[in-house]
């Protein structure tokens, strides 16, 4: 949880101001990286720590507390972050393709509402999928993906960390893409959709609340793509570039 609370307290020093609305660079490869991986601390490691916690368990139960099972834990984590990170390597790939081949489709006065409005409008139908309900049953039940898939050795950790991690891929991809979609420096986002994911995975029943989420994205996706300039949540990326010009 420090780690958490470190790494939401570095996102603010370094995605403080940094927000430019639907659209927001995502500038050179080295800094997308650490803010990805900050980022990635920030949201995710709340709702992970029911399956660290569970692996932690088991090691225990299998052999005792030593210096071993905290290298097998890091090996664990590390594995599940390889899986983010090939994640938001391909999101920054596809990013920088489409301002190389067609920048017009999302710059906000031409085809940028209709383009973040329908991927919040997917990441809503993906919500209510089967695979989104398996990946998520997956990642509400630790102990059983250890009784299932369990490795000895660091080498195994990372193997279940990255097995994991994919699962994990499955289940939150879209509502990751949501933030590229709305401005991935925003605090704003990043704050809700980490409540999203927390609240779905760890809550009792959380699972059932797929629906209402996916509800609330189908609302802000249509409203952003019909009256982007009134929608709520984000900033207007031309009143962002107007204030750079008059300055």
């Amino acid at each position: 949880m420090l780690a958490s609370l470190a790494a939401w307290l570095g996102a603010l020093v370094l995605m403080s101001g940094m927000d430019e609305g639907p659209g927001t660079p995502l500038h050179n490869l080295p800094a997308f990286l650490v803010g990805w991986v900050v980022m990635l601390t920030a949201m995710m490691l709340p709702s992970e720590l029911n399956y660290i916690t569970a692996f932690a368990a088991v090691l225990r139960s299998r052999h005792g507390v030593s210096v071993a099972s905290v290298r097998r834990i890091s090996s664990f984590i590390a594995g599940y972050g390889v899986a983010w990170i090939t994640y938001g390597l391909a999101a920054y790939l596809l990013d920088l393709l489409v301002r190389r081949i067609s920048p017009e489709m999302i710059t906000w006065n031409r085809g940028g509402p209709y383009v973040a409005g329908s991927v919040l409008v997917i990441a809503g139908v993906y919500q209510v999928s089967s695979l989104k309900h398996v990946c998520l049953t997956g990642c509400r039940t630790p102990l059983s993906f250890f009784g299932r898939y369990w490795r000895e050795g660091n080498a195994g950790a990372v193997a279940m960390g990255v097995r994991h991690g994919l699962v994990c891929v499955g289940c939150c991809w879209a509502l990751m893409a949501v933030m590229f979609a709305v401005g991935v420096m925003s605090l704003t986002w990043m704050a809700l959709l980490t409540l999203f994911m927390f609240a779905e995975k760890v809550l009792p029943k959380g699972e059932k609340l797929a629906i209402p989420i996916a509800g609330f994205l189908w609302a802000m996706g249509i409203w952003i793509a019909v009256s982007p300039a009134t929608a709520p949540l984000l900033k207007d990326p031309m009143l962002f570039a107007s204030m750079c010009r008059a300055n």
